[in-house]
C-alpha cells in the first residue's frame, strides 16, 4: 500500500487528481471512527504519530513506535478494518524532543528514533531537522537543516530492511503539537520552496541517497492555512498560485499541508485540486470528540442524580489545573478566559489529558451510565442534532459510543470527500 503514496504525483500529472488525508491522533476513539468511516472508501488509511507524541522514551502518550503500531492494529481488529490497508507514518521526526541538548546528542537521539520508527513498520517518514539545538546558531541555516535531514534519511535507509520508504521533507509548519498564538501565516514563497528542494537534493546526493531521493514524495509548505485558539485562517487559492506553479517544474512531487483542521469543505477540496495532496488533521478530530463527550455529560446531568454522574467536565478541569504543563505556556487571560480556552480552544490542548487515569475513569463511568439508559429523543435532538436526524431515519443507534464515533466521523467526512479521485 505504500506505493500509493509514491503514485500521488504521477496520478496528478496524468490528470487523475487524488489526495490522502493523515489522521494524527493516538486516541482509540478517533482511530476507530476513522477506520469505520474509511472502510468503504478505496485506498489506504494513513495514520501518523509525531515525535513528541511517540518516541523511544515514550513521548507524552507513554508509547514507543511499536506500542503505537500495536494500538492501531488492535483498534483495527475491533473495528473490522484490514490491517493491510493501514499506512503508518512518523511526523516531524528529528531532534525536536531533545533541542535543549547540544546538537550532537540531540541528533543521536533523533537517529535512534528514526531507526525505531522504521524498524517497527512505519513507511511514511517526515524528516524535520529545522529546530535549533542548544549550541546551534539561531536561526538554523538552511544548509544545516538539509544536511541533518539527509543524515536522518541515511539512518532510515540503513534500518529499512529493504522496504521502499516514502519521505516527506520541508519545515514550513508549526512546531509539533501546537498552533500559533496569533494569525500570522503567509503562503510559502516559491523561491524558498525551490531553495529547500535544491539544498535537500544536494545533501541527499552527498550522502549517497540518490535512490532515496526518488522516494521523496512531498514537500511541506505553508499554503496559508492555520488556526489559532479562536479563529481559522481559510485557504485562499489566489494567494497560492505562484507556489502551486512550482509543482509544474517538479512533476514527481506533491505538497503536504499541515494545520488543515477546521478548514471548510470547499477549502479542503481546493487544496487537493491545487496539489496539496497530503492533508494533515488531528486537533479537529479530538475537538469533535470532546464536543461529543461533553454533550453526553450534559445529557447525563439531565437524567441521573448527581451522586451517580461521571462529573466529566469537572474532572477534566481539575486535572488540567493540577497538571498545567500542557497548556499554561499556550493560554493567557483572566481566570474566566483561561477556563474557556482550556475547554474550547481550537488548539485543543485538552487532548493531552484524556489518558490521565482520573479522566479516563470518568469517561468510562459516563459511557457506562448512558449505556444503561434509553436516551430521550428530545435530549438527543438538543445535544446531537446531526445524529438525531440519522437516528430518526433509522441509520444509527442512540448509544453513547456510537454517538461519539459519529461526531468524530462527521469532522472527517470533508477530508474523505476532498481526497476522492477525480
Amino acid at each position: 500500500m505504500s506505493t500509493f503514496l509514491q503514485q500521488l504525483a504521477r496520478h496528478r500529472v496524468d490528470g487523475h487528481q487524488q489526495g490522502i488525508y493523515s489522521v494524527c491522533s493516538a486516541h482509540p476513539y478517533v482511530l476507530e471512527s476513522a477506520m469505520r468511516r474509511h472502510l468503504s472508501s478505496p485506498g489506504p488509511l494513513l495514520i501518523e504519530a509525531t515525535c513528541n507524541q511517540v518516541n523511544q522514551s515514550g513521548g507524552y502518550t507513554g508509547m514507543k513506535p511499536g506500542d503505537f503500531r500495536d494500538l492501531v492494529h488492535g483498534v483495527a481488529s475491533r473495528a473490522g478494518f484490514p490491517v493491510g490497508r493501514i499506512l503508518l507514518g512518523g511526523d516531524h521526526l528529528g531532534p525536536f524532543p531533545w533541542q535543549h541538548l547540544p546538537a550532537s546528542r540531540a541528533m543521536a537521539s533523533a537517529r535512534e528514533m528514526v531507526s525505531l520508527f522504521v524498524h517497527e513498520g512505519f513507511c511514511k517518514i517526515h524528516l524535520d531537522a529545522s529546530m535549533a539545538c542548544a549550541d546551534d546558531p539561531r536561526p538554523l541555516p538552511d544548509q544545516m537543516i538539509a544536511e541533518r535531514a539527509a543524515d536522518l534519511c541515511a539512518e532510515a535507509e540503513r534500518n529499512s530492511n529493504g522496504a521502499a520508504l516514502a519521505y516527506v521533507i520541508g519545515t514550513e509548519v508549526p512546531t509539533p503539537g501546537g498552533a500559533v498564538d496569533e494569525m500570522q501565516v503567509a503562503v510559502t514563497a516559491p523561491e524558498a520552496a525551490e531553495r529547500a528542494l535544491q539544498l535537500h537534493r544536494e545533501a541527499f546526493s552527498r550522502h549517497g541517497l540518490n535512490r532515496a531521493w526518488d522516494r521523496v514524495i512531498a514537500l511541506v509548505v505553508q499554503p496559508g492555512v492555520e488556526f489559532t485558539h479562536e479563529a481559522v485562517q481559510d485557504y485562499e487559492p489566489a494567494k497560492a498560485v505562484q507556489l502551486v506553479n512550482l509543482l509544474g517544474q517538479n512533476p514527481g512531487l506533491v505538497f503536504e499541508a499541515h494545520s488543515t483542521d477546521y478548514q471548510r469543505p470547499q477549502g479542503l477540496a481546493a487544496l487537493v485540486r491545487d496539489g496539496f495532496l497530503v492533508l494533515k488533521v488531528g486537533p479537529a478530530l479530538t475537538y469533535a470528540m470532546r464536543q461529543a463527550l461533553f454533550g453526553l455529560a450534559a445529557i447525563e446531568a439531565e437524567c441521573l442524580p448527581s451522586v451517580q454522574r461521571s462529573r466529566l467536565p469537572e474532572r477534566v478541569e481539575e486535572v488540567m489545573l493540577e497538571h498545567p504543563e500542557h497548556w499554561h505556556k499556550h493560554y493567557s487571560g483572566t481566570p474566566e478566559e483561561l477556563h474557556c480556552l482550556r475547554i474550547h480552544s481550537y488548539s485543543d490542548r485538552i487532548r493531552y489529558y484524556w489518558a490521565y487515569p482520573q479522566v479516563q475513569g470518568s469517561v468510562e463511568t459516563l459511557i457506562g451510565n448512558l449505556s444503561q439508559l434509553v436516551i430521550p429523543e428530545t435530549l438527543l435532538s438538543d445535544y446531537f442534532p446531526a445524529q438525531y436526524v440519522k437516528f430518526r431515519a433509522g441509520e444509527m443507534v442512540s448509544k453513547p459510543l456510537a454517538l461519539i464515533l459519529d461526531v468524530i466521523g462527521n469532522a472527517l467526512d470533508p477530508y474523505l470527500a476532498a481526497c476522492k479521485a477525480r
